[in-house]
Parts: C-alpha cells; sequence; structure tokens
C-alpha cells in the first residue's frame, strides 16, 4: 500500500463524527479524538502519549471536591447531633410527649419561660432593692414617723450597685451637707446596695415649706452627683439601663404634726 493510503488509513481510524455541542464541536464537523505526530523514525503520523500533568491536574481536582464534599457531611451531622441534644434537653425540661415534633416542643418551652419570667416579675414587685435601675429618691417621712420633738423628718435614699468608693462618698456628701440624721440604714441584694437616710428637716414650731424643699433639692443633687460618679466608674457591658433619678415630694408636704390629719 502506498504512502497516501496509509495516511488515509491512519487519519480515518483517529477521527470520529462529532456531535457533542458541550465541548464546543460543531454537528457535521470532523474532530481528532487525538493529537498525531510525526514519528521521525518510521516517517509516520502517530498518536501522541496522553499529557500526564493535564491528568494529574484532573485527578487532584476530583480529590478535592470529595474531600470537600466528605468535610461538608461531617459539618452537618455534627450539626444534626448538637441540635438533636438540644433538643432532647428540652425535652427533660418540660413536660411533653416524647413525640412531640420540634415546633411544637419550642413553643411549649417559649410559653413556659414567659410565664416564669412573669411569675419572677410578680415576686420582685415586693423587693425594697430595686433590680432594673439605679435611683435617687428624696421624700417626706409619713407623719406618724416623726420626730418625738414634733420635728419634720425626710427619707432620702440611693440604690445602685457597689463599688469600692461608694461608702466614702455617701460619708462625704452627708459630712458636707450638715444634715441632723435620725437614722441611716444600708440593705443588699447581690451586687446592689441600697442605703437610706433620715433626717431633720425643722422644728415644728418654725417650720418652713420653702426651706424643707430647698434642703430636699440639695440633697437630691447631692445623691445624685455620688450616683453618676459610681455609674460611670463601672463596666457598661453587663449594666442596667440609664440611671433614673426622681425627686418625689408627697402632697403631706405642708403637713404639720400639730394638726397633723394623715
Amino acid at each position: 500500500m502506498d504512502s497516501g493510503s496509509d495516511i488515509s488509513r491512519v487519519l480515518f481510524n483517529t477521527t470520529s463524527y462529532g456531535f457533542d455541542a458541550l465541548n464546543g464541536i460543531s454537528r457535521g464537523r470532523f474532530v481528532s479524538t487525538n493529537s498525531l505526530v510525526l514519528d521521525s523514525e518510521k516517517g509516520d503520523l502517530v498518536n501522541s502519549p496522553p499529557n500526564p500533568i493535564i491528568g494529574e491536574k484532573k485527578i487532584c481536582d476530583a480529590n478535592k471536591t470529595l474531600a470537600a464534599l466528605k468535610s461538608h457531611r461531617e459539618a452537618e451531622r455534627r450539626r444534626r447531633n448538637r441540635i438533636n441534644g438540644h433538643l432532647a434537653k428540652l425535652r427533660g425540661l418540660v413536660s411533653c410527649s416524647p413525640k412531640m415534633d420540634k415546633a411544637t416542643l419550642l413553643a411549649e418551652v417559649v410559653r413556659q419561660v414567659k410565664e416564669l419570667k412573669k411569675n419572677a416579675d410578680e415576686e420582685s414587685k415586693g423587693y425594697l432593692i430595686p433590680k432594673d435601675s439605679d435611683e435617687v429618691k428624696v421624700e417626706l417621712e409619713p407623719c406618724e414617723s416623726g420626730g418625738v420633738d414634733g420635728s419634720i423628718l425626710y427619707k432620702a435614699s440611693i440604690c445602685c450597685d457597689y463599688g469600692p468608693e461608694l461608702l466614702t462618698d455617701l460619708k462625704q456628701t452627708l459630712d458636707n451637707l450638715k444634715l441632723e440624721l435620725v437614722r441611716a440604714e444600708m440593705s443588699s441584694l447581690g451586687d446592689r446596695v441600697k442605703n437610706e437616710f433620715v433626717y431633720t428637716c425643722c422644728k415644728v414650731d418654725i417650720y418652713d415649706v420653702e426651706l424643707c424643699q430647698v434642703i430636699a433639692s440639695n440633697v437630691y443633687q447631692a445623691l445624685s452627683s455620688v450616683l453618676d460618679k459610681a455609674s460611670t466608674s463601672m463596666d457598661y457591658e453587663l449594666r442596667v439601663p440609664r440611671p433614673c433619678i426622681q425627686l418625689q415630694h408627697t402632697s403631706a408636704l405642708s403637713c404639720n404634726h400639730e394638726f397633723c390629719s394623715c
């Protein structure tokens, strides 16, 4: 057979009729499935050996894909195990059927948490120490709590988180006010502390409403400064909302023990 026939045979044996549009091959075009190279020794066209670099890259990409899928499956399995573990704990904390679905279980948990919070709020209403806010109060003591000599008494209180300088600042403030203290009380709940001071405003025979109001305002301003200093010296990350400071005067401000009708 002549060389032309050999070349034709090689070409027709190494080609195929391509229909794969995904590889960019048009319908009806002859495409070579293998690359042909000229063998210098034989003088013929022969198939080129496969490129080992391309083969290794495909294998490496496939291994990476399999590793990523395996890692994703493991992460999903651990996530589901954690969720199932938490749900099992919730089932043990609330009274529910073991066959209760997840949505119903979570709804029951939310309901019971709200009920517990409501009960806790109702129980804490009687606490003498506010837990949700800092406060300063200055108010007139009831008439029956007046001094033995008929003097008018006021009660001032400050409630906040305990700080190392709080008591020192309070002592200095009270010394500067030069109040005639009748009694002082301190109570605590956890890290919350409440200090109360009862002081004399004036004698019944020289009762002056305006003077008592001025004294109460001065006490309020002084204790507010102590509260501001205590608040700024603490870390606010776990703090309660901004202090709610209020000066309270009751309608009994003009109460006179000599004509007391309380």
